[in-house]
């Protein structure tokens, strides 16, 4: 605590100290079972990807019903107390997170719990590893 009795901020030695922080507090998923989620209701699928990664990469089956967020406004649209948030914003929310590896997903879901979205993950290996287990893609 600092002397005006607020919390200290925290320090991290490079962002592999930060990943590795965010990844403690996660309960990362693999493709297969962010699929099952995402069919089953139980959780959206939230493709955090800028446009052109996307166009190259491939994307997930739009049929699918994933939200594509890019990472930049995922805070806004995902807190239930925004203006700006997603009909799918609330606290008990299943938000699972991907991004092309699953790096900037991770902090990305650590992100939404520090917001109060306790069950925010990601998936373990992103979109690539979603496209190798053979899941449903676009392009």
């Amino acid at each position: 605590m600092t002397e005006e009795g607020q919390a200290a901020p925290a320090r991290y030695d490079g962002v592999d100290a930060m990943l590795d922080d965010a990844r403690a507090r996660l309960t990362r998923i693999g493709p297969e079972q962010a699929y099952a989620e995402l069919r089953s209701g139980d959780a959206v699928l939230v493709d955090i990807r800028p446009v052109a990664q996307r166009a190259a990469e491939g994307e997930v089956d739009p049929e699918l019903g994933v939200l594509v967020v890019e990472r930049n406004v995922l805070e806004w649209r995902f807190d239930p107390r925004s203006e700006a948030r997603l009909p799918e914003a609330s606290y008990g929310s299943r938000v699972v997170v991907l991004c092309q590896e699953g790096y900037t997903s991770s902090l990305a879901a650590a992100s939404l719990q520090s917001l109060g979205i306790e069950r925010a993950t990601d998936v373990d290996g992103g979109f690539a590893a979603w496209r190798d287990a053979g899941l449903p893609v676009r392009g």
